[in-house]
């Protein structure tokens, strides 16, 4: 609907990636948060594994632990217990 000119300088400033959020909501999802975002979504990827791996083992988790396990947002944290997961004997021995 633009004449040629108009749309070639609109699409060049949407393709230069300098424009700045300005709302709440869109920063959030788009802007910074998403790397969070993005980080927290691994760690329950992560835990959720974690869980499976116990269970696989025959390491009786009850859903306190269970719960423990999947509201964990720190990645540092799962990997410490991802490590642990291959040779602890209980959930206790997990968390120690």
């Amino acid at each position: 609907m633009l004449p040629v000119a108009a749309r070639q300088i609109l699409e060049a400033m949407m393709r230069t990636g300098t424009r700045e959020y300005k709302s709440e909501y869109a920063r959030h999802y788009f802007g910074q948060g998403k790397a969070q975002g993005i980080a927290e979504g691994e760690a329950k990827g992560e835990a959720k594994m974690l869980l499976l791996v116990l269970t696989g083992r025959g390491i009786d988790v009850p859903q306190d632990a269970r719960t423990r396990i999947l509201e964990c947002t720190d990645p540092a944290q799962i990997e410490r217990w991802g490590r642990r997961a291959g040779t602890v004997d209980t959930i206790d021995e997990l968390f120690a």
